[in-house]
């Protein structure tokens, strides 16, 4: 395993930063995965197609389809790494995980349709999984799907969905099996999200955006031909396209890292009395620990990539790295404001406020982190039976 880099890796990096710096369509302002202001999404449909014809995004698509003859996945870290750094956009919405169920099970038609759109921005997808009843425990999803004729007709209500507000397609997953396994009667769909009975409704956060929305399906009628994959097999489906979403750990990584930075000039700034929070002892003492964790968790995060390019990793890497990164950040974030003493009460739209607001925001977003992608508990539980062999606690 080899967590170094190389000349050409270095040459690739500094050709991505330099393409972000002059073709970005400005900074994100918010912490964490959030949706785009409604005004922004035009530009950012422009900047997905311009990502996508450079040749980082959809690196490892067939060729046919834009991709790459030899794709090697530490680039498309390089790629996350760096938006992630300079606070760009990426790839809004559910794309990523939409090309991989569509690549590992579509149907031709499918992907001769749906993945040029995607390529262009045309087409803004969601993830049309979580609901009240099944977030962590996705198989427990209760939506509702039969066939009737040549179409599917689907009831139920989907949660804590990102971009839904903006979607032209939906990346659903609903029972069509209620009385078989948990896990084998599901199926996958591509969802128009402007099909009659879809409602659209944004949840207001403690943030003050709304970046989630509630989704209602009231007798939605989806064509055959958008099942993705066989019927009931959406359990696989999914499960293939999450391993498109790998940027993910070196994109966070990278978050972080420049958090940490950001604290130390907080940190380093003169008081109210002058002296900077730095010259206690106490705070230098926290930040040193809170800095190991950081890189820690960036150290973690690269093995896990290390062993992704090699096609050594395990189904719980990922798992592992989102539980200790979720938490540092909350720590590091918690740190931001109280460095800030009475400025920390300062919000976003106060012209006083620090970084515009950005600490106070970060903070209050930082929970989901630990929740979304499958909450710690959960994961400590899988990471316990799957990676380390543990028993499974016996049931009353």
């Amino acid at each position: 395993m080899r967590l170094d880099t190389s000349a050409e890796l270095d040459t690739f990096r500094a050709e991505v930063r330099s393409f972000i710096h002059t073709h970005a369509p400005g900074r994100k302002t918010h912490a964490g995965v959030r949706a785009p202001a409604a005004r922004l999404v035009p530009e950012l449909r422009c900047w997905i197609a311009r990502l996508h014809d450079a040749g980082y995004l959809g690196r490892s698509w067939p060729t046919e389809y834009g991709g790459l003859a030899d794709p090697r996945p530490e680039y498309a870290f390089v790629v996350a790494e760096e938006l992630a750094r300079a606070r760009a956009w990426g790839q809004i919405g559910a794309g990523a995980l939409a090309s991989g169920a569509l690549l590992a099970h579509g149907t031709e038609e499918q992907k001769r349709h749906f993945l040029p759109r995607l390529r262009s921005g045309q087409d803004l997808w969601c993830q049309l999984f979580s609901e009240p009843e099944a977030g962590s425990d996705l198989a427990g999803l209760r939506t509702r799907a039969r066939q009737e004729g040549d179409h599917f007709v689907v009831d139920g209500q989907k949660v804590w969905t990102t971009n839904a507000q903006h979607a032209d397609v939906g990346y659903l997953l609903a029972r069509t099996d209620p009385d078989g396994p948990k896990t084998r009667g599901i199926t996958a769909f591509a969802l128009d999200m402007r099909s009659p009975g879809v409602e659209i409704r944004p949840l207001r956060e403690i943030t003050g955006t709304a970046d989630f929305n509630e989704v209602f399906l009231d007798g939605v009628r989806v064509p055959a031909d958008r099942v993705i994959g066989e019927v009931g097999q959406g359990w696989r489906v999914a499960g293939a396209s999450l391993a498109q979403e790998r940027g993910s750990v070196a994109a966070r990584s990278a978050e972080m890292l420049n958090d940490l930075n950001g604290l130390l000039e907080l940190a380093s700034a003169p008081g109210p009395a002058g002296a900077p929070a730095s010259a206690d002892a106490a705070v230098r003492a926290r930040l040193g620990r809170l800095a190991a964790r950081v890189h820690v968790a960036d150290l973690m995060s690269k093995a896990v990539q290390s062993r992704m390019a090699a096609g050594t990793d395990e189904p719980t890497d990922p798992a592992m790295v989102k539980v200790f990164y979720s938490e540092t950040n909350l720590d590091a974030v918690s740190l931001g404001v109280q460095l800030q003493g009475l400025d920390g009460l300062l919000t976003e739209g106060d012209d006083r406020a620090v970084a515009g607001g950005y600490w106070q925001d970060a903070l209050l977003y930082a929970r989901a982190y630990t929740i979304a992608g499958g909450a710690n508990e959960v994961l400590r539980t899988t990471i316990a039976e799957r990676a380390l062999g543990l028993p499974r606690e016996p049931r009353s």
